[in-house]
């Protein structure tokens, strides 16, 4: 019998890859989805409930309607300068709607769940490559709320609720290699979409934002991994508690880092046409350096990113940028 997964915020970025990876592997995802960020036209593989996390007992009639087995969370708001302006909104829709979801999950007596998480927590990085036993002390609103549910996930553990893997993403970009779904935020403001909607046109010269750090070429290092692995990460998750392993936290990257002059060549290169950009000032907050070790996806899940070098990256994302994409 295949297994039903809801997808909690299935019509977004990466949570509509996790869909076409999960049907792919043989599962049946159930997107459900608000839309206030998402997008009707990525949810391709299964239906849309649209529904929003602040409603327990809606999300608990839904869990137990469609009969899921597990649980994957992608819902959340994701802008870090948002989150420093707007605190409220982020504890509001990242922690207390995930422990709505929580909730409903025990009442509907679902108790795996693969949950989207950041390498935000672990704030300023104290070393060039980071593990899973970094400190994880967040400097602002997003890491921090990321971080709580975490914690809630652990709690919840203990007690015998539930078994969870958290993952944390490096820089997720590029795009479904078949040109189906793409990244299509409002605002964008990640590197690599940014470069290529600047090199089409389609927005002013990109910033760099800082060119006098102690890296090889003065601009800050960033660990990209394609949003094809990182769906193939959670699959991998999911299986390992459908099978009945332990719960696991894990960084998701590639171990191998990019300087943002090293992406603007790669992009102009991939693009046949140089990127507009322009020097500025550094960005508070912004380390050098951040880069994943990614050794315990790698041994415990089985899994190895396997087109994320630069080059595919770019590719799959000029694709997506260059045709008419969602509305």
């Amino acid at each position: 019998m295949t297994s039903k997964i809801l997808v909690a915020g299935g019509a977004g970025y990466i949570g509509s890859h996790a869909c076409k990876a999960l049907a792919e592997a043989g599962f049946a995802p159930v997107v459900l989805d608000n839309l206030s960020s998402g997008h009707r036209e990525a949810v391709q593989w299964g239906p849309l409930v649209e529904a929003d996390l602040s409603d327990k007992d809606a999300i608990a009639e839904i869990i137990q309607r469609e009969k899921v087995d597990a649980v994957m969370q992608f819902a959340a708001s994701i802008e870090v300068g948002e989150s420093v302006t707007d605190p409220g909104k982020y504890y509001a829709n990242n922690v207390a709607n995930s422990i709505n979801l929580l909730n409903a999950m025990g009442q509907a007596g679902v108790d795996k769940i693969v949950f989207s998480s950041t390498a935000a927590t672990y704030g300023v990085p104290q070393s060039n490559l980071i593990d899973e036993s970094h400190p994880q002390t967040p400097i602002n609103p997003y890491g921090e709320t990321k971080l709580a549910v975490e914690r809630a996930l652990h709690w919840h553990d203990q007690a015998g609720k539930l078994r969870y893997a958290a993952l944390r993403y490096f820089n997720a970009a590029g795009a479904d290699p078949e040109g189906k779904i793409g990244e299509a935020h409002d605002p964008e403001t990640h590197l690599i979409p940014l470069v290529i909607q600047a090199t089409l046109g389609n927005r002013p010269p990109l910033k760099v934002f800082g060119s006098d750090y102690d890296t090889r070429d003065g601009t800050a290092i960033r660990d990209f991994i394609h949003v094809g692995d990182l769906a193939e990460a959670h699959v991998a998750a999911l299986k390992r508690l459908l099978d009945g392993g332990a719960s696991i936290r894990a960084n998701l990257g590639t171990g191998e880092g990019y300087t943002v002059r090293e992406v603007l060549a790669i992009a102009g290169s991939v693009a046949k046409s140089d990127v507009p950009h322009e020097e500025a000032d550094r960005r508070a907050g912004d380390p050098p350096v951040l880069v994943a070790n990614p050794a315990l996806a790698m041994s415990e899940l089985g899994w190895k990113p396997v087109r994320s070098d630069l080059e595919t990256i770019v590719e799959t994302a000029l694709r997506w940028h260059s045709k008419p994409r969602f509305s």
